[in-house]
């Protein structure tokens, strides 16, 4: 397993009605410039689960997604890879009928269509499925980086950064559309935590602008909080934003499972926090979604 780039839980907590705002403040707060350098390969994988506009909350943002590309272009990387692959439509038709190309073409970045070949085979410490192909992208990858919106999941108790990366990098070529298909879901938290143990994620950038609530991954209830978490701990990143959707890792079993496994930092008294206080997010989520301000950390 490829070692995070800054092994350290480094989270920052920005809030602004401007989602690219705010993902531009929580990356300064963790002095995220200094991460990338001129020799990487920089791959960006976003969620585009479904083709839904970006204010259900069901994807992310085109003009976020800008911003994050941008954000990996400050230090002149080799190169800067789009790549995602859908988890229930055509990842180039969510592109086109969105906007995401648009962006993709303007930045003059490469798109890399995780669906399809060629492929590299892994091995997962995991019963089923206990291997996958994976696009070969991920021996040339040098950072990654996963933008993803917060969302509860009816199966996962939340979709965050590491469940980005763990779905959107199988192909629906083997796991079929959608990729639950085939067995992935069989024992869903075993294999994001089998996922997070094979593929390093150095970057996590987390928007709850908006998160969706009610249900999810798609279908949920989306509320514009203007909160988005940045860190350099997926783990720390994910725990974080399931403290705001009122989950201690404990209850969301593929954090649990990361925490145990060495994987990160579930204790929130022992990550590098600055910005936005947690009880105050908390609060804030808490309020729009219940009328009232609930924290379970105050």
């Amino acid at each position: 397993m490829r070692q995070r780039r800054r092994n350290v839980p480094d989270i920052g907590i920005a809030r602004n009605q401007n989602e690219s705002v705010a993902i531009t403040e929580s990356l300064n707060l963790i002095q995220a410039d200094n991460l990338i350098n001129s020799n990487d390969v920089v791959v960006i994988t976003p969620n585009w689960v479904q083709q839904q506009i970006p204010e259900t909350g069901v994807v992310v943002g085109t003009e976020s997604l800008r911003t994050v590309i941008r954000f990996a272009k400050r230090n002149n990387p080799r190169r800067i890879v789009v790549a995602t692959g859908s988890g229930e439509k055509d990842t180039v038709e969510i592109m086109n009928v969105i906007g995401f190309s648009r962006i993709i073409q303007s930045e003059g970045v490469e798109f890399v269509d995780l669906n399809k070949e060629p492929f590299t085979r892994i091995e997962l410490n995991h019963d089923s499925p206990s291997s996958t192909n994976i696009n070969r992208l991920y021996d040339e990858m040098t950072f990654l980086i996963s933008f993803t919106q917060l969302k509860y999941h009816q199966e996962a108790a939340i979709s965050a950064g590491i469940k980005n990366i763990a779905m959107g990098w199988p192909p629906a070529q083997e796991h079929g559309y959608p990729k639950k298909n085939k067995g992935i879901h069989k024992n869903l938290h075993g294999f994001i935590r089998a996922m997070a143990q094979k593929i390093t994620i150095d970057l996590s950038i987390l928007s709850a602008s908006p998160a969706m609530v009610g249900t999810g991954p798609s279908g949920g209830i989306p509320i514009n909080t203007g909160i988005v978490i940045s860190g350099t701990d997926p783990v720390a990143v994910d725990t974080i934003g399931a403290h705001l959707m009122g989950f201690k890792p404990q209850a969301v079993y593929y954090l649990y499972d990361c925490i145990n496994n060495g994987i990160g930092v579930g204790d929130i008294d022992k990550m590098n926090i600055s910005g936005l206080d947690i009880i105050e997010a908390e609060k804030i989520l808490s309020s729009m979604v219940y009328k009232q301000a609930i924290s379970i950390d105050s």
